[in-house]
């Protein structure tokens, strides 16, 4: 019996151009006599390295550590020396440099001792732990450390598992070859999932246009010893995106500004499962991945490529050709132009397109919004685009926040279907980005606020412990001036010898305070310097004569 399948609203169909890259088989990339791998290749904070320029370090290595609770660690990908470590050029649409360690490769691929790992004994925190320090991050496209999505938190148990191969995105390929291919280590990582979060029912979409892939799922699931559903999905982009699928084979909606865990659903990309099973029963961490180098090259391809593998070396291996226009890292729909093509493969490369004016051609002139809501239409995240457009265009983000910006997913469908040919998506990036910026100011100024109302706070403090100090001290002088004169007429002398007295007892206090105080380091003196000191006493005796003996012209006459 078929499983029931919803529908999410919205969506789009462009040509898939999918055959272009799947009729060769998969073959590794050369290696590069230069690696140069990011310490940002994941969502959260970047990874900490923990090796000096000139360490030789060998294959799957650690060379930077993960740093924080989201975060990851980062390896090399092959053996050589530690040539750099600080700025360099990274995978970005800015150009901008972020720091990297840099490897120059001695050929010689050698690794360090790895092999598997019995995770079934361990705990689950170990386990986790482990698979942080292998570096894992989600190659689905939004590379979130895996160890924190593998964590079912105080829940303990995560119903629902699903693994991603819907791989919607034109041009891309790669789900599909490693679907084809490894079916069968994917189901393995798959079986590890499970175990972490104990779910029951495990789904694998893969859309219809990959009939191959769902075969060769199909085949692997017949022979787990846990149930697994590989189910056949309409082709209907953004149908690949973790809400849609969940939408589709479920029918639930992930609630907006919630998490899929919150609803007992966690999505991994089949790329992720297939990593996992190479850290378990391997002890690989990941190093390399499957890019689809498609486009305007002469032989598309799919290659499986180190970490720091530069663009230039799978564009050439797949055939470099005259009248390139630019390069998109991802699909046409939601890839990032790549302005420089020396920099290098990362744990989110699923995809290197190279463009040229034929394949896509510039974009038109945009013109005014028309108001025709085909944006609105066409949204998956059943938003308004167009309210959004105009809201990001003027710069009020609170009204953009209002008609829930952040649950925009960046598809890109409403820039597709727009008659008007407006780059809504870039609109809505520039808010978001914006809106961010905003909020780091916002958080370091209160910081700096609540600084500053401490320190005040602190200095008031501290001023009236001291005046407490004071007046308690004055009280109790003021007490003992009191009791003075009940002395003084008890005893039949007056006030004023009684205040005389109080001065003279407090200077015999300090006198007898001062004839306490012993001098330093003055045991065991030789003789020479007891005799120095004996003369110098005995100058300052005559000193103290001469100064209480009254001058000549003081005396009387």
């Amino acid at each position: 019996m078929s499983r029931e399948l919803f529908k999410f609203k919205g969506g789009i169909h462009p040509p898939g151009h999918k055959a272009e890259s799947t009729g060769r088989p998969i073959h590794p990339a050369p290696l590069p006599k230069k690696l140069v791998i990011p310490l940002r290749q994941h969502i959260g904070n970047p990874a900490r390295p923990i090796v000096d320029v000139g360490e030789r370090v060998l294959k799957g290595q650690l060379i930077a550590a993960a740093d924080g609770a989201i975060s990851t660690a980062v390896h090399a990908s092959s053996s050589g020396i530690v040539s750099a470590i600080g700025p360099a050029r990274v995978p970005h649409i800015s150009g901008l440099p972020d720091e990297c360690i840099t490897i120059e490769t001695d050929g010689r691929d050698e690794w360090i001792a790895h092999g598997p790992l019995d995770y079934q004994a361990m705990t689950r925190a170990d386990l986790l732990a482990h698979l942080r320090d292998m570096g894992l991050a989600g190659l689905g496209g939004a590379v979130f450390p895996s160890a924190v999505k593998l964590d079912p938190g105080a829940a303990q148990t995560c119903p629902t598992l699903i693994i991603n191969g819907g791989e919607c995105e034109p041009w891309i390929t790669c789900d599909d070859m490693l679907m084809r291919t490894q079916a069968d280590a994917i189901l393995q990582g798959v079986a590890i999932m499970r175990h972490l979060l104990g779910s029951s029912e495990i789904l694998i979409g893969i859309e219809d246009n990959k009939p191959e892939a769902i075969a060769a799922m199909q085949a692997a699931t017949a022979k787990t010893d846990f149930a697994v559903e590989t189910v056949s999905l309409p082709t209907r982009y953004p149908g690949g995106g973790a809400k849609q699928m969940i939408e589709t084979l479920t029918g639930k909606q992930v609630p907006s500004g919630k998490l899929s865990t919150d609803i007992g659903i966690q999505v991994f990309n089949v790329g992720t499962a297939y990593a996992l099973a190479r850290a378990v029963h391997h002890g690989e961490p990941l190093i390399s991945r499957l890019v689809t180098v498609t486009g305007h090259v002469l032989r598309a391809q799919n290659v499986e490529a180190l970490i720091g593998t530069p663009f230039d070396t799978l564009i050439q291996l797949a055939g470099d050709r005259d009248g390139t226009t630019g390069v998109l890292m991802g699909g046409p729909m939601m890839g990032l132009p790549i302005p420089d093509t020396s920099v290098p493969v990362v744990k989110a490369t699923n995809c290197i397109l190279v463009e040229s004016a034929e394949l896509f051609p510039p974009p038109p002139k945009a013109l005014p919004c028309i108001r025709c809501t085909r944006c609105a239409d066409a949204c998956p995240a059943e938003l308004q685009p167009q309210e959004l457009f105009r809201f990001a265009k003027s710069d009020d983000f609170g009204r953009a926040q209002e008609y829930h910006l952040f649950d925009c997913i960046e598809c890109g469908c409403c820039s597709y279907v727009c008659p008007s040919h407006i780059p809504l998506v870039d609109f809505y990036r520039y808010a978001k980005s914006e809106i961010w910026a905003r909020e780091r100011d916002k958080r370091a100024a209160d910081l700096a606020r609540e600084r500053h109302e401490f320190r005040l706070f602190r200095q008031e403090r501290e001023k009236t412990e001291k005046a407490e100090k004071l007046a308690a001290k004055a009280q109790a002088k003021r007490a003992e001036l009191a009791a003075a004169p009940t002395e003084a007429g008890n005893s039949g002398t007056s006030e004023a010898d009684a205040k005389k007295a109080l001065i003279a007892a407090a200077l015999a206090r300090a006198q007898a305070k001062k004839t306490e105080t012993t001098p330093q380091n003055t045991d065991n003196l030789s003789p020479d310097t007891q005799q120095e000191i004996a003369e110098i006493e005995t100058r300052r005796a005559k000193i103290r004569a001469l100064a209480r003996k009254p001058l000549e012209s003081e005396e009387t006459p």
